[in-house]
């Protein structure tokens, strides 16, 4: 799953539950970058959580651990994965940095139950440097549960086809399957705690081989598309079907967690 922050929601939920270890958690999180810090997003946070601001050296990850643990509520963690894109921010808290923050990066890690979100940014080669914001208030799941996910990520993949083909923007092109298979291996490949249940794992593998379809589609001449008409009517085709990953994606991860703090 190319989402760092569902890995660190996943993984955390682990090591609060009791299911994992800490030094389980940072390396999980080896694949998306070979080092990792925490900073607070500004002043404010800084005092509140004890974490350096951005302009000082970053705490190690395992702060933020110890920070999740120390500020868990009576309900739990409730370790979230959020995958914001432009017209659908369902799921993403306040304030208006973290809503940039998360928007501009398409992804971040909600943590209802300590009242904290972090969001992952690239500060340097080979260093992932994770941003953390106070959070008062987060919407519920707005999400589909992970069977109704399932079977709108499959519906969707039916309708899209449909939908290309109809516009007759929908030609094959050779090396497609290639391409796909290049994408899908360039991926990180992230290890999930022992206990994960295999439906969310399945959803998660359908979601990056649906992904990397899409990613297909976007090429110079994706689908066959061959006006900038045509291009655009299939980006508005296939615009659905990733809103369908996100939604299995973030369902898949919100059962994963359940399962995992209930063990």
């Amino acid at each position: 799953m190319p989402a760092a922050s569902a890995s660190l929601a996943v993984w955390s939920a682990a090591w609060v539950a009791g299911a994992a270890a800490a030094d389980d958690v940072l390396d999980a999180l080896t694949p998306w970058s070979e080092a990792h810090d925490v900073v607070a997003a500004d002043i404010g946070v800084a005092a509140a959580t004890d974490l350096p601001t951005p302009d000082h050296a970053g705490s190690a990850l395992g702060a933020l651990l110890v920070l999740l643990r120390q500020r868990c509520g009576p309900l739990g963690l409730d370790a979230r994965v959020v995958l914001p894109a432009p017209g659908d921010v369902r799921g993403l808290p306040g304030p208006d940095a973290l809503r940039t923050a998360a928007l501009e990066v398409g992804e971040c890690a909600v943590f209802a139950g300590a009242g904290l979100a972090v969001v992952p940014s690239v500060v340097a080669d080979g260093v992932l440097r994770w941003t953390a914001f106070e959070v008062d208030t987060v919407p519920p799941q707005a999400h589909p549960s992970l069977p109704d996910a399932e079977a709108d990520l499959r519906s969707g993949v039916r309708d899209a086809a449909s939908t290309l083909a109809a516009m007759d923007v929908a030609w094959p092109r050779a090396g497609v399957r290639e391409e796909i298979a290049a994408t899908l291996r360039r991926r990180p490949q992230p290890t999930w705690p022992s206990g994960t249940p295999g439906r969310p794992l399945r959803v998660l593998q359908h979601a990056d081989e649906v992904e990397a379809i899409l990613v297909a589609a976007s090429g110079d001449d994706p689908g066959g598309a061959l006006t900038s008409g045509a291009a655009l009517a299939r980006t508005d085709a296939l615009r659905p079907l990733a809103t369908a990953v996100r939604a299995a994606r973030v369902a898949a991860v919100a059962e994963t967690v359940r399962v995992l703090s209930a063990a």
